[in-house]
């Protein structure tokens, strides 16, 4: 129950009313909840519904079903635009089933449905990805006339088809919209373009594009935005220059989103000098670029190395008074910074991060602590690990397996045993991919045996082993020599129902190579070929180095024979 807080008696109607606009919080709303129940005579329900809308504007979609069912156990009125929200709310929560059980509610009290009600109920669902529940909900409004469709019903469907991947009934639902009473406006037409761009059917959607305006319903800048967005990701430059044109053309002028759409696109094909040249004529047509701006030319700036001029375009930010976040300088210049071993410098804007008064999240302090032990900083790195810790932020699997290698990759065996130990106690859901990393440590560093007991424990604790997992153990028995051991897991690995991949064979025909197991290197070359596998680059140069030692290795492999005389 929500009634908290101590009621005066004495409050009367009006007061109780004027307190709406002190409601700032959860408490306060409950608080004033209290006071209405408790109100002589009773405020009416159009104040009891403004109550209910508040709640729902802040989120509190739990509080809104609890009031609710004290309103019905009280026997308060209500009407349909709160069954209305308390409908929402359920949806919200992910809890259509709930939803639906208020529809009774509207029969008993004579209420009557209406279109937002069953709008909202088909938004849910969609929600839940329960696609056929909604369409047949539709079918059964319109079927049965339970009430019309407007223009939101339909724009419901459609975006949620659309969202699914249903293009093909988006477009059949826009046909079938078109011969109907309620015709449909840019908004809706807006939908089945994006969804035939998202589906890279662009001539389709410029065809409709084209009938929009024989039927005069003007295209605008969402429209141009989604065909813009999805012939830049296919790289239809042209195409994109001549939408560009038409819709200046139109006086409708690109925003900053427009712009980020193409600049993101050049980012993609690494044509970030490009990218920029567009940040600057945007500043020309009168349009402001914006942190994502920003963000992505610095990103598309790392990412081909070129750091300098990511931090140039990083200064112009800030000379334009445009705050930097968390992603301006993590996700990009303490990212690339790390990725070119100037740890310094990372740690420099780390420490810039928390004066400038952001926060550093999970992803800063994994991307530091990566670039730490990249270097070989162990003593750093384990003081950066204390102040994660102690900062209070949450470990996630990335930060865990970082902390693991890190010990591995520098022999520290003992402090890399010692963490996962506490982990394993304390962990509630274990991780194939943090085993995988304990399992390649401890083979790496001769310690094959804990390896296998670990390995052979995962079934017990009901952790699956991945083709990874098998992989590891076959080339930790490889580097041991237990060519038989490593043999027997590739068959294990299969009666298990996990197929192995290139990076398996690859792994097995090494360690017979390195051991001149010849005619077993045979059968798992023409396994691998079978399967449609081709050898590595440290395959091939141990294929190479024993035909060199002894030629009629090559007579041996009749399928590389015959592919060499080819």
């Amino acid at each position: 129950m929500y009634v908290q807080g101590i009621i005066n008696p004495f409050k009367g109607k009006i007061g109780v009313i004027s307190n709406f606009e002190n409601v700032k919080c959860l408490d306060d709303a409950v608080t004033l909840f209290d006071q209405m129940v408790r109100t002589k005579p009773l405020p009416s329900v159009v104040d009891f519904s403004k109550l209910f809308k508040t709640l729902l504007n802040m989120k509190h979609y739990s509080a809104v079903v609890s009031l609710f069912r004290e309103m019905q156990t009280l026997g308060i009125t209500i009407n349909g635009f709160i069954l209305s929200i308390v409908i929402n709310s359920y949806c919200l929560m992910h809890r259509v089933d709930y939803a639906f059980s208020v529809l009774p509610i509207y029969l008993k009290n004579g209420i009557p449905f209406n279109v937002v009600t069953f709008n909202t109920l088909m938004r849910g669902i969609f929600a839940e990805n329960k696609v056929k529940d909604a369409v047949e909900l539709f079918k059964k409004l319109v079927r049965e006339k339970i009430c019309e469709p407007n223009e939101f019903t339909y724009a419901t469907v459609m975006n949620g088809l659309s969202k699914t991947g249903h293009t093909d009934k988006t477009l059949s639902l826009l046909r079938l919209m078109e011969q109907g009473s309620t015709k449909p406006d840019i908004f809706i037409y807006s939908i089945v373009v994006d969804a035939l761009c998202k589906d890279r059917k662009f001539d389709a959607a410029i065809d409709l594009l084209n009938e929009m305006k024989q039927k005069g319903v003007p295209p605008n800048i969402v429209t141009y935005s989604s065909l813009i967005d999805g012939l830049c990701k296919s790289g239809q430059w042209e195409k994109v220059k001549t939408f560009f044109s038409e819709m200046v053309n139109l006086n409708i002028y690109p925003d900053v989103r427009t712009f980020n759409i193409v600049i993101d696109g050049l980012y993609k094909e690494g044509k970030v000098e490009d990218a920029e040249e567009v940040m600057k004529h945007m500043a020309g047509k009168g349009v402001e670029p914006d942190i994502i701006t920003y963000n992505t030319i610095m990103d598309g700036y790392c990412l081909c190395g070129q750091r300098d001029r990511a931090r140039r375009v990083f200064d112009s930010m800030i000379d334009k008074n445009i705050e930097p976040d968390i992603i301006s300088y993590n996700n990009i210049l303490i990212n690339g910074y790390c990725k070119e071993k100037k740890v310094d410098e990372a740690m420099q804007l780390f420490r810039e991060i928390s004066h400038k008064g952001s926060k550093p999240n999970t992803v800063t302090y994994n991307t530091i602590l990566q670039g730490l032990f990249e270097v070989g900083r162990i003593g750093d790195a384990n003081f950066f690990y204390a102040e994660m810790l102690s900062a209070g932020h949450i470990l996630d699997l990335y930060t865990l397996c970082t902390l693991l290698d890190g010990y591995f990759k520098y022999r520290l065996v003992e402090e890399a045993m010692s963490l996962f130990n506490k982990l394993e106690r304390k962990m509630e859901h274990t991780s194939i991919e943090l085993y995988n990393v304990v399992i390649n440590g401890l083979c790496k560093n001769g310690k094959l045996d804990k390896a296998h007991e670990i390995f052979e424990k995962l079934s017990l604790i009901g952790v699956l082993p991945n083709v990874r997992t098998y992989t590891i153990m076959i080339n930790g028995f490889c580097l041991e020599g237990l060519l038989d051991e490593a043999k027997d897991m590739l068959r294990k690995m299969e009666d298990n129902g996990c197929l192995p991949d290139d990076v398996t064979y690859n792994v097995l025909v090494q360690g017979f190579l390195r051991s001149s197991k010849i005619s077993e290197t045979a059968t798992f070359m023409t396994e691998m070929a079978g399967r449609g596998f081709s050898f590595n680059a440290t395959t091939a140069e141990l294929l190479v180095k024993a035909i060199s030692e002894k030629p009629s290795v090559l007579d041996m492999i009749p399928e590389l024979h015959s592919r060499i005389m080819k």
